[in-house]
């Protein structure tokens, strides 16, 4: 194809060419992060390879063609290469490519509209989340220092050991209290940026889980060998990701034949909140466990809130203040069997710390 390439690489309306015979001739990046192919690839293969859409037959495309007359479909529900429905709107030009006659498709993702929508939603409700966490901690533990030491110098005047268990009780559930708000707080350091590998937070996460039951969970990667490095904290990272596994751990308890898969990928073009980024890393954390409760979806991220008698309902909040620090978002989807985390990390973080 004649064209700046490198232009329609920036763009983020997926671009697809095919030629007179309706075979694909180029694919933009937006175009094989859209339809989760390959570009160099799918070239030379029929359009339906990567995009069907029943609406649109083969002879409306050769008639687009024929006559030279463009159309544009909205709301369109498309099937993709690997099985999957998306919709889309998508506009269908004729033009002329070095004597050649040719179809431009260019195609927009509601999908992915609606989901960055949505996920700003969900940037704007956890860092309205943060503020009340941070506001509620400080009106928490003033008081607390002060009951704490009030302790401490009653129990010097107090005469009997019988009477000082009275003010260790005090003391240490003070104590207590404010460890619980630390926690809620998430990370008390910012994160310290340098290249990590993302494989090795997985493995290292895997070991954790597999040391506290042996072999009871089988772990399935799925890891992409050419994913570069991202600007990350080590330890902090390990942390986000060990919470959500450890959650899928809990789940499948009663699961028969429990397993969790691990998967990474790069994807290019990505928005996060209203951030634009060239390159993200992809990675999913998928169980086949009961699913996660309906009415919980919305709450999951915020403190306080699990789905277990047990449980803090610390570890999901955790995790989503560390993923926005590296300036990232977490999605999930669940139903019974099967329940997806997916973290989205920008590959770089800027210069200055955030």
């Amino acid at each position: 194809m004649h064209a700046p390439s490198d232009l329609l690489d920036h763009q983020s309306t997926g671009v697809v060419v095919l030629d007179d015979e309706l075979l694909i001739r180029y694919l933009n990046q937006a175009a094989e992060a859209m339809l989760e192919v390959s570009g160099h690839r799918m070239k030379g293969e029929p359009m339906e390879r990567i995009f069907a859409d029943p609406s649109t037959p083969r002879a409306t495309l050769r008639e687009a063609l024929e006559n030279g007359q463009p159309f544009t479909k909205r709301a369109a529900r498309i099937r993709l290469a690997s099985g999957e429905h998306a919709t889309v709107d998508y506009t269908v030009s004729p033009f002329v490519d070095r004597g050649l006659e040719a179809l431009l498709f260019e195609i927009q993702p509601l999908d992915r509209l609606l989901r960055i929508n949505r996920d700003d939603h969900h940037v704007s409700v956890q860092a309205t989340t943060r503020r009340l966490v941070r506001g509620l901690a400080h009106e928490i533990k003033n008081p607390l220092g002060g009951i704490r030491g009030a302790a401490q110098l009653l129990e010097r005047e107090l005469e009997t050991e019988h009477q000082r268990d009275y003010t260790r009780v005090i003391i240490e559930e003070a104590d207590r209290l404010r460890n619980l708000v630390d926690r809620m707080l998430g990370p008390s350091q910012l994160p310290r940026f340098e290249p990590v590998n993302v494989h090795r937070v997985l493995e290292r996460v895997v070991q954790l889980i597999d040391a506290e039951e042996p072999n009871r969970i089988r772990f399935l990667r799925d890891y992409d060998p050419s994913l570069p490095e991202v600007d990350a904290d080590l330890e902090q990272l390990i942390q986000a990701v060990l919470n959500i596994v450890r959650n899928a751990q809990q789940a499948l308890s009663d699961t028969h034949h429990p397993e969790i898969r691990l998967t990474t990928r790069i994807i290019r073009q990505f928005t996060i909140g209203t951030v634009r980024h060239r390159m993200v890393v992809r990675l999913d954390v998928a169980d086949n466990g009961p699913g996660i409760p309906p009415e919980l979806h919305e709450r999951m991220y915020y403190p306080m809130i699990s789905g277990r008698a047990d449980g803090s309902g610390l570890g999901l909040s955790i995790t989503q203040s560390i993923i926005a620090q590296h300036g990232g978002i977490i999605e999930c989807e669940s139903r019974p069997g099967a329940t997806l985390f997916t973290l989205f990390l920008p590959l770089e973080q800027p210069h200055e710390s955030k």
